[in-house]
């Protein structure tokens, strides 16, 4: 065996040594999680316990990044964190949080960033479903957009927090990149329109004006929505995110047509 391989040998067999040290750890660490459930039932006198802290949440996600000395990153270690948080708080009580859907939106992703893939997502049709469902106690929290870099604020959003006695718990940043889909059998030579909604199509005009400028641009209430139609319509195409994609078994045609590489969209968190 050459000294490559041998030193390979070594380098492997560390990171099995640490990776069980690794999963000691995380399971040690969810026992805690468990035990601290216990602990909140005993002193909630009946009334149901708050699980979901986001200041402890995030206060924990700051202390990490601080001690971490690289290499990681802090994006990273936040991730990281992130889903092991989102895994333990599954053992006390699983999130629920609904969103503005359906499945295959920003906000869906932007709901999973904040609150890991343990979280239980809840799709709504309308802003104000989020508000309602949230403010009627059916879930734990609501994850609307609010403003984009591009298109500015939206003003549906705010103005539900005149009539609601929600607060804003929390936001989330997401870069947003849109992405030109075609159903898997979809002659790509013969698209005939294209569907997606009305922010989206404004954050691409530039490209669809260069790229297909005499196809009929199409709004819909969501870009999953729009992802969603290609199943059923032939000669159509959708602009929407690559999480739309995968749900739906869509083929990619052209990836990342915003005008504006930096285009980003701001959500909030309400709660009660």
């Amino acid at each position: 065996m050459s000294n490559n391989a041998q030193e390979l040998a070594k380098l492997r067999q560390r990171i099995d040594q640490l990776d069980e040290e690794i999963l000691k750890c995380l399971n040690e660490r969810a026992e805690c999680a468990v035990q601290v459930a216990d602990v909140k039932k005993l002193d909630s006198e009946g009334v149901d316990p708050v699980y979901y802290r986001p200041e402890r949440e995030a206060q924990v996600l700051r202390r990490m990044t601080e001690l971490s000395e690289g290499p990681l990153s802090s994006e990273k270690i936040t991730q990281v964190y992130r889903q092991i948080m989102s895994a333990c708080l599954a053992l006390e009580k699983p999130l629920e949080v609904a969103y503005l859907g359906p499945e295959g939106t920003f906000t869906q992703l932007a709901t999973l960033k904040q609150f890991g893939d343990s979280v239980v997502g809840l799709p709504m049709v309308t802003v104000d479903d989020v508000f309602r469902e949230v403010a009627s106690e059916n879930c734990n929290y609501g994850v609307v957009p609010v403003e984009n870099s591009s298109e500015g604020v939206i003003s549906h959003t705010l103005d539900n927090f005149l009539s609601s006695s929600l607060q804003i718990c929390g936001e989330v940043e997401l870069r947003v990149h849109h992405h030109l889909m075609i159903a898997q059998d979809t002659d790509e030579t013969r698209i005939e329109r294209i569907y997606s909604h009305q922010q989206t199509l404004g954050q691409c005009r530039g490209w669809l004006d260069s790229h297909y400028p005499d196809t009929p641009n199409i709004t819909t209430t969501s870009n999953a929505e729009a992802a969603r139609k290609l199943l059923e319509e032939k000669g159509a195409a959708a602009i929407a995110g690559e999480i739309a994609a995968e749900i739906y078994g869509l083929r990619i045609l052209s990836k990342k047509i915003e005008d504006q590489s930096d285009n980003t969209t701001r959500f909030l968190v309400v709660g009660r």
